[in-house]
């Protein structure tokens, strides 16, 4: 009895350092500015094996919190969208998407092929260069005040065209990582890609009705219905090799009307608790020792992508027949990554790939949701931006004959 008192000691112990840890490196975000996100990596770095204080007695617990963390990110990302604005999405912006997907998943491809990770987890890669994340960018957005400007639904629709994109391509690449004969992993996929169509076919038809029932009895009958649907359905989907991360996403999109407010209101505490404990955890599993190693492929990638976020968004907005320095801020506002980079990431190295992949994954991350809110506040400046706006009218202008 004494002895499990003693591990329940250092358990409440670590658990509680850990999460009084994170409170305090998110109060230092906020005032600096910044996502969340880099303290948390950086605090799952220092607490993981080969850093400063390993965690021992909770690691099981964090494992546990981390996998509830990333369903709940992504279904939280559901949400903020419907089956009908992915499907319109996709349509408005499929030529800045493909603008897109160039300048910014070949970068990711191509350096793990360099880096000699081989062919798929240099695709898996490709994803955690090409992603923004939604709520990062939102955050920034909302902060200065974009969120009214006229650049932001192109910032938003190339937004919705790369999570569609990931929730269709990550069920086939975790399904052909995973292996098997060629056979069976087409079946695999072919299950994958059914039960995606299903689960949209079914909250575009039915997510309001599906929305009011589950909230009609009470906020917490709601919730609890949400949460244990989206667990039953993810654990389903995992037989079938689709990553449960992704249902929750798509489940997030099926449900509508008003239920959708009063879930992401409810929910939002919750997600928030455990996705800090996703980050940590993948800072947890991350060699701090190969951080030094992937620094400088890191630095470089997040200077090409960067590059190619600004001329995505750039080339968008100018498209849309916005001025010059409404297309620098759609571009700045595409820089952020995050949650969902650091999710594949998390799901590749889980499918096999190299440990390499996570750290650099986790020091691109930190590099780029860094970079973003600071590119931010600098462009929106007025001597910063009025010198953007006079180099983008200097392009635009015709040469004189």
């Amino acid at each position: 009895m004494r002895g499990e008192v003693s591990h329940t000691a250092r358990l409440l112990l670590e658990l509680g350092g850990l999460i009084l840890l994170l409170a305090v490196l998110g109060r230092v975000a906020l005032k600096l500015g910044l996502s969340p996100i880099p303290f948390y990596l950086l605090g799952g770095l220092a607490f993981g094996d080969g850093g400063l204080l390993p965690l021992v007695t909770s690691q099981e617990f964090v494992e546990i919190g981390a996998s509830l963390g990333v369903i709940l990110l992504l279904l939280m990302l559901g949400l903020e969208y419907t089956a009908q604005e992915l499907v319109s999405g996709l349509r408005t912006s499929a030529a800045a998407g493909l603008v897109n997907l160039v300048l910014n998943y070949t970068p990711g491809v191509a350096a793990g092929l360099l880096l000699g990770m081989g062919i798929l987890p240099s695709v898996f890669l490709g994803g955690v260069t090409y992603i923004t994340s939604t709520g990062v960018m939102a955050k920034i957005m909302a902060d200065l005040g974009w969120v009214a400007n006229r650049e932001t639904p192109v910032v938003l629709s190339i937004s919705v065209t790369e999570d569609l994109a990931m929730a269709v391509a990550l069920p086939v690449l975790l399904t052909v990582a995973v292996g098997g004969p060629a056979l069976g992993t087409f079946a695999s996929v072919a299950a994958a890609l059914a039960l995606l169509a299903a689960l949209l076919a079914l909250g575009s038809r039915y997510g309001e009705r599906i929305g009011a029932f589950l909230f009609s009895a009470s906020d917490e009958v709601g919730v609890l219905a949400v949460v244990g649907i989206t667990l039953l359905v993810g654990s389903a989907a995992e037989s079938l090799r689709v990553s449960a991360a992704v249902v929750a996403f798509l489940i997030g999109i099926g449900l509508s009307g008003a239920a959708v407010g009063r879930a992401r209101r409810l929910l939002t505490p919750l997600r928030d608790l455990f996705a800090a404990v996703f980050f940590v955890f993948f800072g947890l599993s991350t060699d701090p020792g190969e951080i030094p190693r992937i620094l400088l492929p890191a630095f470089a990638l997040a200077a090409v992508t960067a590059g190619g976020k600004l001329a995505t968004g750039h080339w968008a907005a100018g498209r849309a027949g916005l001025g010059a320095r409404a297309r620098w801020r759609a571009g700045v506002a595409l820089l952020a990554r995050g949650e969902f980079s650091i999710v594949i990431a998390g799901l590749a190295v889980a499918a096999g790939a190299p440990g390499r992949l996570g750290a650099l994954a986790a020091a691109y991350v930190l590099i780029m949701a860094t970079l973003a809110p600071v590119a931010a506040r600098l462009i929106d400046r007025v001597p910063a931006g009025a010198r953007f706006a006079r180099l983008g009218r200097r392009r635009a202008s015709p040469r004189p004959s």
